[in-house]
């Protein structure tokens, strides 16, 4: 497969769960693939995850795998009899009585809801299909006016773009499932509907090291937070799908830049997500919006783009990840691609890893090398240096599984298992070079007459000593800075 720098995370469900399915996936393009867990038993997911790993070996590459927790899904209650159709300016009654509603009054059985609305403010029914602003509130109950056309039905999605919920991030089911996930050996957990990073706080109580933690970007609270939030995180999802029905559709692409944007500053990995390819659901072929909405995020150098329906219950899994590859492929193709990725730059930390990292870019952007390789014991130095963009291809050499899963997110990061070099052998830096030499010629990045940089800690395997660069001349002896 061609070398390409923005990697894709694909969803399984009924289309796309078995194992001949996930290896057409993972070999059409695919680097990690997204359990969803607002579906599907654990055991049905205990045999997904068993399956990809079995692709994995098969392929000899790392799969990343990550679960996405279903959050706190909001609904309505129920209706008596059908689905009531209101008419703009009619006035219906929300309350908490379970009884079943009709069209004059209907249950919301979620208190936070009732308890932090206020006149003015507004609600959304069966992703914004239905639009309500609220115009009077007498004890637990809410009367509000319709803002449009159409039917109510039983157990509608609800929201309340306007205001911050004083929901936790995981219900009682987002944390089984979580526990069951860390038992499986996920590799990245997504976290919805997050609010604050207070929320993160509490997931990552819970996580520990055992994965890393993805905040899904779909809440306009969030973004008051987006600075703090990012920091919580290890990488950010832009979650359109749910943003897009709490916000304007014309505000959309511009919270999307701005949130890869400072995402990249921070050195975040981000992921642009929601209805990318989405007329393939039922088609072999996407719009030519829907091609020029993932190059977009290519030409903003996000890390990852993901599809959602289209892989896991649409009619052409394998051809929607066969044509994000190609859209990618001709989009990193383009000289313009560069120059607007590189018109936002990762901050710089006061540390030696970054400045590594710093002058690896440099190395690339003079020599024409033909990788920059990266030595990691937890990722962070393969993290910083993919942060910079560098122009060579990055081949991250771990001793830890698990960190090359995940970092098979990672924009531009080919992972690979290395060998365990004890720092005090005396020939320690020798066999480190012939390492990641032979890694560089086994993945296709170098021939014997091509130039590499490498990065590693001295001593290897301690996280955070990245204070080793050398450059590899082909036909010379190395070159070595140490700070």
């Amino acid at each position: 497969m061609p070398h390409r720098n923005t990697k894709i995370i694909a969803t399984l469900g009924p289309a796309s769960a078995d194992e001949a399915s996930i290896r057409a996936l993972a070999e059409a393009g695919a680097d990690v693939f997204r359990l969803n867990f607002s579906h599907g038993s654990h055991d049905n997911h205990r045999a997904v995850h068993a399956a990809i790993r079995r692709v994995e070996a098969a392929l000899g590459r790392p799969l990343g795998i990550l679960m996405d927790l279903q959050g706190p899904k909001l609904r309505l209650g129920t209706f008596a009899s059908g689905k009531p159709r209101l008419a703009r300016g009619d006035l219906i009654r929300f309350d908490l009585d379970i009884t079943p509603g009709d069209a004059h009054r209907v249950c919301i059985p979620h208190p936070e809801i009732i308890a932090a609305v206020r006149p003015g403010d507004t609600l959304l029914i069966d992703d914004g299909k239905m639009r309500f602003r609220v115009v009077d509130k007498t004890g637990d109950v809410v009367t509000a006016e319709a803002l449009t056309d159409g039917l109510l039905s039983d157990r509608k999605g609800v929201n309340v773009p306007s205001v911050a919920l004083p929901l936790s991030a995981m219900t009682a089911k987002d944390q089984a499932d979580l526990a069951f996930g860390l038992e499986l050996g996920v590799d990245w957990v997504a976290l919805s509907f997050v609010q604050r990073p207070e929320d993160l706080h509490e997931a990552r109580a819970i996580i520990g090291k055992r994965a890393w933690l993805m905040a899904k970007i779909e809440k306009p609270a969030a973004l008051a937070h987006l600075d703090a939030i990012i920091a919580a995180a290890d990488g950010v999802m832009v979650a359109r799908g749910d943003l897009g029905v709490e916000l304007p559709p014309e505000e959309v692409p511009g919270l999307q830049k701005r949130i890869v944007r400072r995402c990249r500053e921070a050195g975040k990995p981000v992921v642009v997500a929601t209805q990318m390819l989405e007329s393939m659901i039922e088609a072999p072929a996407p719009t030519r919006a829907e091609a020029s909405d993932v190059a977009t995020a290519v030409y903003d150098g996000v890390d990852c783009v993901m599809l959602s329906a289209e892989s896991a219950s649409g009619k052409y899994p394998r051809e929607a990840v066969e044509m994000m590859t190609r859209i990618i492929a001709c989009t990193e193709s383009d000289p313009l691609q560069r120059q607007l990725m590189d018109a936002v730059h990762g901050r710089l930390e006061h540390s030696s890893t970054d400045a590594i990292g710093a002058a690896m870019r440099t190395v690339a952007g003079v020599l024409p090398l033909g990788a920059t390789v990266a030595y990691t014991s937890s990722g962070a130095t393969t993290l910083r240096l993919a942060n910079q963009r560098p122009r060579a291809p990055i081949l991250s050499l771990t001793p830890d599984e698990r960190v090359a899963r995940r970092l098979a997110l990672v924009w531009g990061v080919r992972s690979r298992l290395s060998r365990r070099v004890a720092p005090t052998t005396t020939d320690h830096d020798a066999a480190m070079l012939a390492e990641a030499a032979e890694a560089c010629r086994d993945e296709g990045l170098t021939q014997p007459s091509d130039a590499f940089v490498l990065a590693a800690g001295v001593p290897f395997g301690t996280p955070g000593s990245t204070n080793l660069l050398r450059v590899v001349l082909p036909g010379s002896a190395p070159q070595t800075q140490s700070l």
